[in-house]
């Protein structure tokens, strides 16, 4: 049988057991969390700021292409230089087109479509180019990619 006094001493905590956290323990660990949270927090919006420039750019860079592809099968960029948007679908994203020789003895000119955004505060742009073949405005010719 057990008595009343030994239920209560199996109930009391042992002297050198420790319920708590000491003083110095809390201050330690706000010290370190002080330490790493602004570093972490620092890397993560830097990760953040990447992946963002990141699908711009990819965006951008599949916009000028497809509008390049666009320009050479209906055959605007033999009109010069032009300019836009991408509509609804893409605000923020403008694109112009530019045609020049860089050798008048050869008959081939660059085309090159630019698209420009506005990221962070910041104008950002990418190009995409080809060369045309003279005789492609024709039906002739052929193309090939920067």
């Amino acid at each position: 049988m057990t008595t009343h006094r030994a239920i209560a001493a199996r109930r009391r905590p042992r002297r050198g057991t420790r319920a708590a956290f000491t003083l110095v323990e809390v201050l330690a660990t706000l010290a370190l969390i002080g330490i790493v949270i602004p570093v972490s927090m620092r890397g993560v919006t830097l990760a953040l700021n990447a992946a963002s420039h990141a699908k711009h750019q990819a965006a951008a860079a599949t916009l000028a292409e497809s509008k390049l592809s666009e320009m050479i099968a209906q055959g605007d960029w033999s009109f010069g230089a032009g300019s836009g948007d991408f509509g609804t679908d893409w605000p923020g994203y403008q694109w112009s087109c530019t045609t020049e020789n860089p050798d008048p003895n050869v008959n081939v000119t660059q085309v090159t479509v630019t698209v420009t955004w506005t990221e962070r505060g910041q104008q950002r742009d990418i190009s995409v180019a080809t060369f045309i073949y003279a005789g492609a405005a024709n039906g002739g010719g052929t193309t090939g990619g920067l």
